[in-house]
């Protein structure tokens, strides 16, 4: 039985960028629900220590936006390396450089 395996050609990390994309908007939404969910159960007590509670949920929860941008750093990192591995590879590939034997 043959395997092969599956090799994008010209994409070179674009899909773990696109999945990276995804995720940050996935956990928005989440953080978004979660937020709109923390004001309605605030509305919907009297007591002032449910209240203090959710207030510091949502606090807590909405705070994980902060974190995107390092995400987006890191995955950009990520997609530049693999570039520069895969540029390195194209060059010793093509015999322009001539390998120590």
């Amino acid at each position: 039985m043959k395997f092969s395996l599956k090799q994008d050609k010209g994409v070179a990390g674009l899909t773990i960028l696109l999945s990276l994309v995804v995720m940050l908007f996935i956990i928005g939404l989440i953080v978004m629900i979660f937020a709109l969910m923390s004001a309605e159960l605030q509305d919907a007590t009297t007591d002032a220590t449910a209240i203090a509670v959710i207030n510091d949920t949502g606090s807590a929860i909405s705070s994980v936006v902060d974190w995107f941008s390092i995400f987006i750093v890191i995955g950009a990192m990520v997609v530049l390396i693999l570039l520069t591995v895969i540029i390195i590879t194209a060059i010793r590939g093509s015999g322009m450089i001539q390998g120590g034997a």
